[in-house]
């Protein structure tokens, strides 16, 4: 018998290695496959180049705080067929894109900006007609797709896209971030249902310690204004040339040529540890816009800072069963443990209701803050999540006169209310700071990171336990010192509309006052900044007639925009609407910018490929420096520990299922290495709207696929997996709680697979939390 698997083991992998034994060819997609990164194995074709990326560049130019930034790909083609290149990057998430052009040979091509449909037509249609084109597409607000079509054998294709950044100092310091390469992303999405725009996530990578097949290379040219101090890089090794007191050229080291596989930073300071101040104008043929940047004044002893008040709010709903609300006990204990006796806190907790601590917020005296923990220790998760009624309650709490108010939110994000959460928070910031605390291993970061958008302050995610003090220390260190509260400022005389942000929160870090719009009329009149620094009054104002318009500001108008176009898109992510995606479409069209929903198209009229055939390759990517192959799979199917790999075998990605016709052969390999181990459910519970049986009916037939993850258990012994399950039917977070299990790879695969099940859905929107006992068989 054991021969006669091992027979079939060898057939498995005779197979699999067919699978997997091209990087560019199309694969069969079977109906359960997933959208999934995967390893590149070279093809043993030598008329294809796989890889026609030769060389992606950039060079910076900052002028005082804007940035901008050219980036140049270089594309040739050393092989025999003509082919279409796919190369996704990254930007920063700040980055407005105004302009790309394609260059082959002499000859230059504008791209033309078009919604996101007619732009992909238009490639369409001149890739088949065998005309050299590109087309860059926006995936996320920082992720980039680049095709280029038609790149005929010898061609060499640049193609320089150009955008522009505002760079905001933070305690003095001025960073600028040049993302370098998109990191693996895990899909549960089937592939064959999955929307176009989503299917950049399957993209080869090379495995982790392999250097980028193309070169990189980044050249800063800053010209601060005033004398420039301490420029360093803790990314990569540069060389400093300065040209004079206020500019410097900031190359790249030679041995850094293969440096594509880690962020770039650059970081800089001014002397005297000043920052640009003050106002710039631009004045267009239809439209004028402002930049206020106010340097705020310096921190006060602690003594001085006026009281602070801190409201917790704390999801306790069945999404936050276990270990997020473990998590969130921890978070709490140490920011309420650590709050000074002059400051008041209250606690409002959520689920389906909202209950509070307290009438009014209470002195953080031992007792109270005692009195606190017990109350939060006693939870343990359960009901609905209804964030926006608590919110409200804690906003309608009295105030203590001349407090600053600060309001933490604590919740995993699984919530419907985001739109109302996001205008809760917008029309309320001139009453309160608020943060976001992301609790879980899988939260809606979505949610979490518009939270913090809209309230002009910083998102924290813990995903794990070791997390929440560094968090609670940081988040503690932003807010501990406010250098200006009860923020106001005021046009007189200077007609703005437009105006972002629409009111201004505490200031609570050494970072500038940032605000931006349009402008009517002359540029005439003041602006007056006001506020409460320590027990002191606070007043600056700037006289408009004094600043001249720049053309050197023509920037503004993207920056405007893309704020803009930001701040609807956190509102569209969440939940998708007509009107704000129109809204999004028309800036983009207006500004000339790359967005979700508008894309940049370059065309050559020359037919240049008579047949129009090509051959697609998806352009592999490095893996971040430090991440390793289990961020893209090969965990729950790699080879047995005594199997060789070979270049001709592609590991199984996360979310990946092998052909449908080599899975019981995969059983017989697993077989013949491990012992064999079936688990059977031994317990189901639940807390929420989906009951047990409707439960069983969807695991009970995994239990084969959760047992080729298992290859060192003992009979008999038990695992828990805890699930919650939104109101879609979709897995949120799959849980491993049972510590009887030490293999990262195989907690890896059971969370994988765990992570694809699909329940039925509910009409009362409700979230269902379960707790599934598996027992290990011989």
């Amino acid at each position: 018998m054991k021969q006669f698997t091992s027979f079939f083991a060898a057939i498995f992998l005779a197979i699999w290695s067919l699978l997997g034994s091209s990087g560019v060819a199309q694969q069969k997609e079977s109906d359960d496959k997933t959208l999934s990164p995967y390893f590149f194995v070279k093809s043993d074709n030598p008329e294809l180049d796989q890889l026609p990326l030769k060389s992606t560049s950039a060079v910076v130019n900052i002028a005082g705080v804007i940035a901008d930034i050219k980036v140049t790909q270089v594309y040739k083609n050393e092989g025999k067929h003509a082919l279409e290149a796919i190369y996704i990057f990254p930007a920063s998430t700040r980055a407005a894109v105004y302009a790309m052009k394609m260059i082959v040979g002499e000859r230059i091509i504008n791209a033309k900006i078009k919604t996101r449909d007619e732009a992909r037509q238009e490639y369409e249609q001149a890739k088949q007609q065998g005309k050299s084109a590109s087309l860059l597409e926006q995936q996320r607000p920082n992720v980039f797709q680049m095709n280029v079509a038609n790149i005929m054998p010898g061609d060499e294709i640049r193609v320089e896209m150009s955008y522009t950044e505002l760079l905001v100092p933070t305690d003095k310091e001025y960073e600028l971030v040049y993302p370098t390469v998109v990191g693996p992303r895990y899909s549960n999405q089937p592939t064959a249902t999955a929307p176009a725009s989503e299917h950049w996530v399957q993209n080869p990578y090379l495995h982790q310690g392999e250097a980028p097949t193309y070169t990189f290379g980044i050249t800063v040219n800053i010209e601060a204004g005033m004398p420039l101090q301490k420029i360093t890089s803790p990314s990569h090794k540069v060389d400093i040339h300065y040209t004079g007191n206020t500019h410097a050229a900031v190359t790249l080291d030679k041995s850094e040529s293969s440096g594509g596989n880690r962020d770039y930073i650059l970081k800089y300071r001014l002397a005297g540890d000043q920052i640009e101040n003050g106002l710039l104008l631009s004045q267009g043929d239809k439209e004028n816009f402002f930049l206020l940047m106010l340097q705020p004044p310096k921190r006060v002893a602690l003594e001085q800072i006026p009281g602070r008040e801190y409201i917790f709010i704390v999801d306790v709903s069945g999404s936050m069963f276990g270990f997020p609300l473990d998590i969130s006990k921890k978070l709490l204990k140490d920011l309420i443990g650590n709050l000074r006796p002059t400051d008041r806190f209250n606690v409002v907790l959520f689920a389906g209701g909202s209950t509070v601590m307290s009438n009014d917020s209470v002195p953080a005296t031992t007792d109270n803050i005692n009195m606190a923990m017990t109350i939060i220790d006693q939870q343990r998760g359960g009901g609905g999540t209804e964030l926006l009624p608590a919110l409200n309650r804690a906003l309608k709490l009295p105030r203590p006169e001349n407090f600053s108010r600060t309001i933490v939110i604590a919740t995993d994000g699984f919530v419907t209310v985001e739109e109302e959460v996001f205008d809760l928070i917008r029309n309320n910031l001139g009453n309160a700071n608020m943060f976001a605390f992301g609790i879980g291993t899988s939260v809606n970061r979505h949610i979490i990171e518009g939270m913090a958008h809209v309230g002009m302050g910083e998102p924290f995610v813990i995903a794990r336990p070791e997390e929440a003090l560094a968090k609670a220390e940081a988040f503690r260190k932003l807010i501990q010192s406010p250098v200006l509260t009860q923020v106001k400022i005021d046009f007189d005389g200077f007609d703005v509309y437009d105006v972002e942000p629409r009111t201004i929160p505490d200031v609570l870090a050494d970072r500038p006052v940032i605000v931006f719009g349009k402008w009517r009329g002359r540029p005439q009149g003041k602006i007056t900044l006001q506020g409460i620094s320590g027990r002191e009054l606070y007043n600056t104002e700037i006289d408009v007639a004094n600043v001249k318009p720049q053309k050197s500001n023509s920037s503004l108008q993207y920056l405007w925009a893309r704020h803009r176009i930001m701040l609807l898109s956190d509102y569209n992510l969440l939940r998708s609407d007509d009107k704000r995606i129109k809204e999004v479409t028309d800036l983009g069209l207006a500004y000339n910018l790359l967005t979700t929903y508008t894309s940049f198209v370059a065309i050559d009229s020359e037919v240049r490929n008579k047949d129009g055939k090509t051959a697609t390759v998806n352009q592999p990517l490095p893996l971040p420096e430090g991440v390793s192959d289990y961020a893209v799979g090969g965990v729950g199917y790699a080879a047995s520990p005594t199997a060789k790999k070979t270049k001709s075998a592609r590991h199984v990605s996360m979310g990946e299922e092998p052909a449908p016709v080599a899975e019981a052969m995969l059983q017989d390999k697993i077989a013949t290495n491990y012992n064999v181990i079936q688990l059977i459910v031994t317990e189901v519970t639940a807390t929420g709207v989906l009951t047990k049986d409707g439960l069983l009916r969807v695991i009970q037939p995994q239990m084969k696929s959760l047992s080729s993850c298992i290859h060192a258990l003992q009979p008999g012994a038990k695992i828990k997996i805890k699930i919650s399950i939104d109101a879609t039917g979709t897995v949120r977070i799959v849980e491993i709680v049972s510590n009887e299990i030490k293999d990262q790879s195989v907690l890896q695969c059971l969370i994988r697979l765990a992570g694809r099940w699909t329940f039925d859905s509910n009409p009362v929107k409700k979230d269902t939390v379960a707790v599934i006992t598996l027992q290990a068989g011989s």
